[in-house]
């Protein structure tokens, strides 16, 4: 096709902004939409047809608005309840979704401790038990669910200031010290999660390997849509546009860390995508 690729990336707050990320420097030719649903989050307590009908809801508005070519769900929770849904109601647009990278990182721990931090609902779903079975067998798992750091992710997005003990006291769990081993891998099993990645790291009892699902969801992404629009040479910038779902106006401290985000794109014109409609 002639014209650039549309690329919806959803979610119930900001974030899929690290999904975002990825997927920008894997399509930087892309025209991307996000769209966080501040109308539903946080998804993580509602009850499981709630958080379908939210964003069933949702797509009906964005997909008929921007027409994209493919969607990235760029949330667990929604991932594992709608997905089927949303395939079902659009048949031939592509969706994306997005999965705790339990498999990643079972392949690559040497300790064969591993954790798996994420929402309460993500970690007491069977899916989530499913993928241990499946790809974790040799390993022990701790399942980690944060009833907090959701929202934390949130607030530093939007400027807020977290505490340190806030964050470590959730993340320690995740850290589990036995017979001369230690847990080497932990899965970020929350889009959320990795926004505040640089504050793990920081707080960390030992080093170890944050497994990050992003750039996984940007190399499925690309795989999916290069069908219809191969990458090309001298290929012009894309654009990226921000919405939430109640139609808010994002505040200036988000739309500072919005163009901070797209200053991080790999491509040497990143400075055309972040004068284009950001926020708009």
């Amino acid at each position: 096709m002639d014209r650039i690729p549309r690329i919806l990336v959803f979610d119930s707050g900001l974030g899929g902004l690290t999904v975002f990320r990825a997927l920008f420097r894997q399509r930087p030719d892309a025209q991307f939409f996000y769209a966080a649903d501040d109308l539903g989050f946080p998804y993580g307590p509602k009850a499981e047809a709630e958080v379908v009908a939210l964003v069933l809801r949702a797509m009906e508005k964005l997909i008929a608005d921007h027409a994209p070519d493919v969607v990235v769900i760029a949330c667990n929770t929604a991932s594992t309840l709608v997905l089927p849904h949303l395939r079902a109601r659009w048949p031939n647009l592509p969706f994306v979704g997005t999965v705790p990278a339990i498999k990643p990182a079972a392949e690559q721990s040497q300790s064969r401790l591993i954790s798996v931090l994420a929402t309460p609902g993500t970690v007491a779903r069977d899916y989530t038990f499913d993928l241990i079975a499946q790809f974790a067998g040799h390993c022990e798992v701790t399942l980690v669910g944060s009833k907090t750091l959701a929202g934390l992710a949130e607030s530093f997005v939007h400027g807020a200031a977290i505490e340190d003990a806030e964050v470590a006291a959730e993340i320690a769990p995740c850290f589990v010290d036995r017979d001369g081993r230690r847990t080497d891998a932990i899965v970020l099993a929350c889009t959320h999660y990795p926004l505040l990645l640089d504050s793990f790291r920081r707080l960390a009892p030992w080093p170890l390997r944050w497994v990050d699902p992003a750039p996984a969801i940007a190399l499925r992404t690309d795989h999916v849509i290069s069908a219809l629009f191969p990458r090309r040479k001298g290929a012009i910038e894309g654009g990226f546009s921000f919405h939430f779902t109640s139609g808010a106006t994002p505040a200036p401290k988000l739309l500072t860390t919005l163009e901070s985000l797209a200053r991080e794109g790999a491509s040497p014109a990143s400075e055309m995508l972040r004068h284009r409609a950001i926020g708009q």
